[in-house]
């Protein structure tokens, strides 16, 4: 058993299967992709690492485990298990993109996916294979993806998965923020393995003492999304780099199946100078150079536009987050109807579904088992308006422009509100959008 010593939990114990993992190409990379992406250009101390990161989860995987094992709560539970959710909880993020989430956002395909080459073929897959059985790749994917059938599904990937209490805690942490205070200790205390009334399966649960512990975790999300993961220049950040490295892939200077390979510095360092396809259009080209470089130099796009999710229906935007070549048409569209080139004007209304979702089943001091879910529960959590507020607080539609510009409110929120197919339709005639 290896010690590694952490910032945020201290002392983490590390077995030699583990250690094994740790040493791989494919987890090494970690050290050099930033679990926050572009935050470090708001808040200095974020430039914390998945690596780390996926060493606290596996920590927490390891401590909470042990509690259970000493609780007797894992006696229905088969015994291999156990490894299975360790090694789980350690390679979670070993698919994650350079920047982390970004480039998720531009219909790359979800780092889930890239997972699943790197823990089922190669290296980590022998270490699997030997340390724990031939099925264990498998098995290990399909935790990391929240579809396992083992009864520690709810450890790696649900509403009070270690993940999230890993990355609340040391994100608040390293950015220096007061928002992801978490009663670790009495969720991972209340923790137990129950007969689900929902499947009739055994189950990861929470003991009727935990849900105020889980209260803290939920709102300590949706702090650190309002002023961390979705602070504005944060998004102004993360809206420039989607805008290069989406060009950059058009133009051919980065190669879409080779992006995972990336590092943070290495992504930035292939688009300091672009090698771009004979054919690409030299002012997409320049595109590029502008932009990695005003990144470098933390020149970042300002606000032009803000505006609540509040202030908008349910279905506002929906173009926004699911059609990026749409997107890009109309903030060049716009751009150049207020004298702006391509790539100076950027559109950000950011998505993240069920913020403060809940669904689990909880094991009430009378012995029986109930699900709480996001309908609430009276006299302990009751959510459904509330998430809903909160999602809607903390989400802000934003235009950001290299540089102040007059931008007609009303207007461009008309804009901004017409259906997708409209939209392509006055692009492809060539009407302009702000008119009047």
């Amino acid at each position: 058993m290896e010690t590694i010593r952490d910032p945020l939990w201290n002392n983490v114990r590390v077995d030699a299967a583990a250690l094994r993992l740790v040493d791989t190409r494919v987890f090494q990379r970690l050290r050099f992709v930033r679990q926050l992406g572009l935050a470090y250009l708001v808040y200095p101390g974020a430039t914390h690492s998945r690596f780390e990161h996926a060493l606290g989860a596996y920590h927490l995987a390891r401590t909470t485990l042990g509690l259970l094992a000493e609780r007797d709560a894992l006696t229905r539970v088969a015994d291999d298990e156990p490894a299975i959710a360790r090694a789980a909880a350690l390679l979670h993020d070993v698919g994650h993109y350079p920047f982390s989430h970004a480039l998720e956002e531009i219909g790359v395909p979800h780092h889930e996916s890239v997972a699943r080459p790197l823990i089922t073929d190669g290296v980590v897959a022998d270490i699997l294979r030997e340390t724990i059985g031939d099925d264990a790749p498998a098995r290990v994917y399909a935790l990391v993806c929240g579809r396992g059938e083992s009864p520690l599904q709810g450890l790696i990937s649900g509403s009070l998965d270690l993940d999230k209490i890993e990355y609340l805690k040391r994100d608040a942490l390293m950015c220096g923020v007061p928002y992801g205070e978490i009663d670790v200790d009495r969720l991972l205390n209340a923790l137990v393995v129950v007969e689900d009334p929902a499947t009739g399966r055994l189950a990861v649960g929470l003991r009727e003492k935990g849900l105020s512990a889980l209260e803290s975790l939920l709102f300590a999300k949706y702090q650190m999304y309002r002023n961390v993961y979705w602070h504005h220049a944060v998004r102004a950040a993360t809206a420039m780099y989607k805008r290069l490295v989406d060009v950059a892939v058009r133009v051919g200077a980065l190669d879409v199946a080779r992006l995972p390979a990336y590092t943070d510095e290495g992504i930035l360092h292939a688009l300091d100078e672009p090698v771009a396809s004979p054919d690409a259009s030299p002012d997409a080209v320049e595109q590029v150079v502008r932009l990695a470089a005003s990144l470098r130099e933390r020149r970042l796009h300002k606000r032009a536009l803000e505006c609540p999710a509040a202030e908008f229906d349910e279905d506002f935007g929906a173009w926004m987050v699911s059609d990026r070549a749409l997107t890009v048409a109309v903030e060049d569209q716009l751009a150049r109807e207020v004298g702006l080139a391509p790539g100076e004007l950027l559109l950000d209304y950011p998505a993240k579904t069920q913020m403060l979702g809940l669904d689990l089943p909880v094991l009430r001091r009378g012995g029986a088992v109930a699900r709480v879910t996001a309908a609430g529960w009276e006299g302990a959590i009751n959510l459904p308006t509330l998430a809903e507020q909160l999602y809607r607080s903390a989400r802000w539609l934003r235009v950001f422009a290299v540089r102040g510009v007059a931008l007609p409110r009303e207007r461009l929120l008309a804009v901004l509100h017409l259906p997708a197919g409209e939209l392509r339709a006055r692009l492809a005639g060539g009407e302009p959008l702000l008119r009047g």
